[in-house]
């Protein structure tokens, strides 16, 4: 990477564009930077810094600081152009950050966003732009530089207080530098991850060690006393061995828990043989009191069966009796229902002969049935006529109908044409209705894109006039912290002049005879000045200097405050004056070129919000509008056809109504001659229907009373003769006899009972063993029962003993399955828990196998540090002339972790120390070797990109002469291969070693600067 060309404007102390040609610079090889303290040598790398990275270091990167130089007018932009060659590529990026900027309309400021551009140089050496995003452009430098900015920052420009505190830092200080340099975040993301990996395996192992803690508990409850016998583990979760010491106390469980089994399967066996003893003679004391029961009962029945003989005697002969009578109930019953037929039929006969006229009431069936038949002939020719009737009937209706429908019909048309006078007017009304509700959605649409931009400026006029008193207000604090601070520099650069005219005698206060001089070197002092009036010692100087840095400070928080309050107000004013320039012809709002005030947006937005009322109701109306409109075209068309349909309606009615007429008159003849003496047709029909009907029902009346008493008679010849046959002398007799049956089936019953107990109680006689029981002493049960309870008791207690055992036993093989398969689940999970503890251990430096208790990031850094102290040693041999060289150490230092110690190795003495026992001298070129290395290896890191430009800040004023010019030849060997090295110091004596150099002047209006060449 080469510079060619930097151009400042208003960055920093650079009030107007300076511009810095690093091309002739770097024709010599090696060029100063210089200039009195606070004209802007820095500013110089910082921007080339900002230029790159749009940042300057670090360490100038404070919260609230500006780029923007306090000297420049303010019509003039801060930025920052750079052109330089990297990748083989020529670019130029231009930064400009954020700052703000006069308005272009009224007074006051705004706020100007950050912008970058970058543009390439082709082969034909015209530009071509390529980004103008920040982001873009960023990537882009950083991948063609191949380093971040910290990287740069301590590679190209070369802070030697930086590598001074390097040298004497200890090893945490040194490992924050060298990962920031070269990025080990990745190892220690490993050292965490590993840490996180062995803390989650942790987790699982005590999670599967407190289930299997949990599940001896279990074993422990499920054991019970016989858990008990044997203490139950102590180890805790997470301790090693927890898994074997649980597996072996519940094998001791299991094995006396099977001891206590065996013993209940013998208690139970004993018990067992006890109550099969017992139930054999309580079944024995049972049946014997059974038996002697029974033979008791047997005697007790047999009384009360022979008391009950007579009874039974006498059910049986009159069952017997009304057997017989069974065999006339057929012919009684027929007889019955005979005489019931015979007079029904009887009083039918009754009730229909007095329905018939006097002369027909003696009449016979044939002759009724001979009268039905005439009148139903004359029925059935009444039937024509009747239709005749119903058709005349109909034809009326037909005609009262369409006199009624003529009668709507006329005054639907009326109402039709008194409508359609006034179909013209009615649409020309609601067409102009709608296009007025159209205009007015137009009109509400324009001014609601009116009404919140307006309400938005009225907001921001308000705001605008809050911020333009704090404007104010800020701006004389501003005024006074400014005068505040040049009275402190002009008192401080008072007092400085004055203690620079006066520094002889303060250093000849220093003088001690023998003692060489610091300035001239003579051990003799002749004439040592004297302090004369008004002296100023250097903590007066300092005390002032204090003091203008500290109005400084204050000037700069001012800026801040004056600048943040600004960027509120013009924010403020811009969206005041809104985006528009003018609003609608419709509405009338005149276009705003000076800021409105806060009444004329007021009014604005008031008479706004009016019109936009109005609009939006009349718009309202639109669809309703549309929908009157359609409804009365509907009408329209509807009342034209129903006006038509009427029309020709009438026409075909005058036709239907004459055919009409003509039927009418030929059914009137049909019928007259019909109905004869009757009202009409339907009522000499119903006549005769009804003389019909009496016929018949009499006619079948007569034959029904015949038929019955035929019946009759036969039904008492059947039951004289059965009543003969089955030994009755009367028919009477044999009905008094008779019983239903339920009677007999009771009668029937209580003889199978009194013979069926008769059985039973002769069965009952013949059992011997109930004889031979009842011969025996009475037996007790009571006492055999009360016995065979009690080993009962004493089995079911056994029994539940020795199920509990069993129960126990079960539960515990459960139990220690369950815990040998989670031990067996566990073994994975630690043996992976142990191989990640042992490598976080050794990454985190907290194992024993590491023996040096380094960590895995301050390995690494360790091995990059090896690198930089060789690199550094090639040139720290040349500055002190072959003396020094530094070396890497791993050595512990105290109670902290070994890895990043550097030591350095006098060949004068041959020992190796510390170098925080170097000198001033000695620490500024060590610390410089340790730049120039680090910033090999950092390149080397990078990719190999080649710095052909490099800049070393500050620290030559510790250097004698030789030792100076040992230094400036290593520097001058950088010059190698066309490679440049820029030195930022404001020793004198540089300026006549180096003659090419870029001088920065301190002026009062801003600093410049002065190529000398």
């Amino acid at each position: 990477m080469r510079l060619h060309r930097l151009a400042l404007t208003a960055f920093g102390p650079f009030g107007a564009t300076q511009e810095v040609d690093f091309d002739a610079l770097s024709s010599a090889g090696l060029f100063l930077l210089h200039g009195p303290t606070g004209a802007g040598k820095t500013s110089v790398l910082d921007a080339v810094c900002y230029a790159l990275y749009g940042a300057v270091p670090g360490a100038r990167q404070s919260p609230g600081a500006t780029l923007r130089s306090d000297h420049a007018p303010a019509g003039l932009p801060t930025e920052v152009q750079l052109e330089l060659t990297v990748g083989g590529r020529r670019l130029e990026v231009t930064r400009s950050p954020a700052q703000p900027r006069p308005k272009r309309r009224g007074d006051g400021f705004t706020q100007e966003k950050a912008q970058s551009r970058l543009r390439e140089r082709g082969p034909e050496g015209g530009w071509k732009a390529l980004s103008k995003s920040h982001q873009e452009i960023g990537e882009e430098l950083v991948q063609l530089i191949g380093m971040s900015r910290d990287q740069f920052c301590q590679v190209v420009l070369l802070p030697q207080g930086d590598f001074a505190r390097f040298l004497r830092a200890d090893a945490e200080a040194r490992g924050k530098l060298l990962g920031r340099l070269f990025d080990t975040r990745r190892f220690a993301a490993v050292e965490e991850r590993l840490a996180e990996l062995r803390r989650g395996a942790e987790a699982r192992v005590k999670a599967g060690d407190e289930q299997i803690l949990a599940l001896a508990q279990r074993i422990a409850q499920a054991g019970g006393p016989a858990a008990a016998e044997a203490p139950q583990p102590t180890v805790r979760a997470g301790e090693p061995g927890l898994a074997e010491a649980v597996l072996e106390w519940a094998a001791l469980a299991r094995s006396a828990a099977r001891e206590r089994l065996g013993i209940a399967g013998a208690v139970v066996a004993a018990a067992e043989g006890r109550q099969l003893a017992a139930a054999r003679a309580l079944e024995a004391e049972r049946e014997r009191d059974r038996l002697q029961q029974r033979y008791a009962e047997t005697r007790r029945r047999a009384e009360e069966l022979e008391a009950r003989r007579p009874e039974h005697d006498a059910c049986q002969e009159r069952l017997e009796r009304a057997c017989k009578a069974d065999r006339v109930a057929p012919a009684l019953e027929l007889r019955e229902e005979a005489e019931r037929a015979y007079r029904s039929a009887s009083d039918g006969l009754d009730r229909a002969r007095a329905l018939l006229p006097r002369d027909l009431s003696d009449a016979g069936a044939d002759q009724l049935a001979e009268l039905e038949r005439r009148f139903q002939q004359e029925l059935y020719a009444l039937e024509a006529a009747r239709a005749a009737e119903e058709r005349s009937a109909r034809i009326d209706e037909e005609r009262d109908l369409l006199d009624r429908e003529a009668r709507a019909d006329e005054e639907l048309i009326r109402e039709a044409d008194a409508w359609l006078a006034d179909w013209d007017t009615t649409r020309t009304a609601l067409k102009a209705r709608i296009d007025a509700a159209q205009e007015a959605a137009t009109r509400a649409e324009q001014l609601a894109g009116l009404l919140a931009p307006a309400r938005r400026r009225l907001d921001a006029a308000r705001r605008r006039d809050a911020l333009a008193t704090d404007v104010q207000q800020a701006e004389r604090q501003l005024t006074a912290a400014r005068e505040q601070e040049l009275d402190a520099r002009a008192s401080w650069l008072d007092l400085r002049e004055r203690r620079l005219r006066g520094i002889a005698a303060e250093l000849a206060a220093g003088l001690v005879a023998g003692e060489p001089c610091t300035v001239c070197g003579s051990a003799e002092h002749p004439a040592p000045a004297s302090p004369g009036d008004g002296h100023v010692d250097r903590a007066t100087e300092e005390q002032a200097l204090a003091a203008q840095r500290s109005a400084e400070e204050t000037r700069a928080r001012t800026e801040q405050q004056l600048g943040l309050v600004r960027e509120r107000y013009a924010a403020a004013e811009t969206e005041a004056l809104g985006d528009e320039p003018a609003a609608e012809a419709e509405v009338e709002v005149e276009a705003e070129v000076e800021a409105p005030t806060v009444a004329e947006l007021r009014t604005l937005v008031d008479r706004l919000t009016d019109e936009h009322a109005e609009a939006h109701r009349l718009a309202a109306a639109t669809n309703p509008a549309r929908e009157a409109l359609t409804a009365a075209e509907r009408e329209h068309a509807g009342r034209l056809a129903q006006r038509q349909e009427a029309g020709e309606r009438i026409a075909a009615r005058t036709a239907a109504r004459e055919a009409l007429d003509a039927d009418r008159a030929r059914l009137a003849e049909q019928i007259a001659a019909a109905r004869g003496e009757s009202a009409s047709v339907a009522a000499r029909a119903e006549e005769l229907s009804r003389r019909v009907a009496l016929l018949a029902d009499a006619a079948e009346a007569v034959r029904a009373e015949q038929d019955a008493a035929l019946r009759r008679k036969e039904a008492d010849d059947r039951l004289s003769d059965a009543a003969f046959r089955a030994g009755f002398d009367t028919p009477q007799a044999a009905a008094a006899t008779l019983l239903d049956a339920a009677a007999q089936r009771d009668l029937q019953h209580r003889i199978d009972a009194w013979q069926a107990e008769a059985a039973a109680v002769a069965d009952r006689r013949a059992e011997r063993d109930a004889r031979e029981a009842a011969e025996l002493p009475p037996a007790r049960p009571a006492e055999a029962s009360s016995t065979h309870d009690t080993a009962e008791w004493l089995l079911r207690e056994a029994a539940s003993a020795h199920a509990t055992a069993r129960e126990r036993c079960a539960e515990l093989d459960r139990l220690s399955r369950r815990v040998v398969e989670e031990v067996w689940r566990l073994g994975p999970v630690r043996e992976e828990y142990e191989r990640v503890a042992r490598l976080a251990g050794l990454t985190a430096g907290t194992s024993a196998d590491n023996e040096r208790k380094m960590r895995l990031e301050s390995y690494v850094l360790a091995a990059r540090l090896e690198q930089v102290a060789a690199a550094a040693t090639a040139r720290l041999q040349r500055m002190s002339a072959g003396r020094y060289t530094l070396v890497h150490s791993d050595a512990r230092t105290g109670g902290r972790r070994a890895g990043l110690g550097l030591h350095v190795v006098d060949a004068w003495t041959g020992s190796e120390r510390d170098t925080a026992t170097l000198s001033g001298g000695e620490t500024f070129f060590a610390s410089l070797a340790l730049a120039l290395g680090l910033a090999d290896v950092v390149t080397e890191e990078a990719g190999g990109v080649r710095l052909d430009t490099l800049f070393i800040d500050e620290g030559f004023g510790s250097l004698d002469d030789q030792t100076l010019d040992e230094v400036l030849d290593v520097l001058d060997s950088l010059r190698e291969r066309d490679r440049s090295v820029g030195i930022v110091s404001h020793v004198a004596d540089l300026r006549r070693r180096i003659p090419t150099r870029l001088e920065v002047v301190k002026e009062r209006h801003g600093s410049t600067v002065h190529h000398r060449l």
